[in-house]
């Protein structure tokens, strides 16, 4: 059913995917599917590099990780992107066609008010994305 699995990840705060990981890897095994982590980041140094090269690297890094300790098929994919924090949504929708994805699988906090002035990261790829999304509470 599913054979190419994209998994949005913020590698600053990896604890909070965790629900979301774990499902990606266990759909993954299920239908053999290959996970692509994505990740996205600003052209200029950040917390997590000084260039995309580096963020490349550790996102590349997680990805290998999550291969050996969870037994699948990994594969990273870092979109840079002029403002991360305005331009999430479009840069992984743009990630989506990029590595052919077929199924995305991402973490959500609870809605809460704030949702209804500005729409969650989840709801927008869910509302745009022309795979399945599966969005993970947590």
């Amino acid at each position: 059913m599913f054979s190419r699995i994209m998994v949005p990840v913020d590698l600053a705060h990896l604890p909070d995917l965790e629900r979301a990981l774990t499902c990606a890897a266990d759909l993954a095994k299920h239908y053999g599917a290959k996970v692509t982590y994505v990740g996205v980041t600003a052209a200029t140094p950040g917390a997590m590099g000084h260039n995309p090269k580096e963020y490349e690297a550790k996102l590349s890094e997680f990805a290998q990780d999550q291969a050996k300790s969870r037994g699948i098929e990994t594969h990273e994919y870092t979109a840079v992107s002029h403002d991360p924090a305005t331009d999430l949504d479009d840069a992984l929708l743009r990630a989506i066609k990029e590595v052919d994805a077929d199924l995305v699988v991402m973490q959500s906090h609870m809605p809460n008010v704030m949702d209804y002035i500005w729409p969650s990261n989840g709801g927008k790829i869910a509302e745009h994305a022309k795979c399945s999304v599966m969005v993970v509470r947590g």
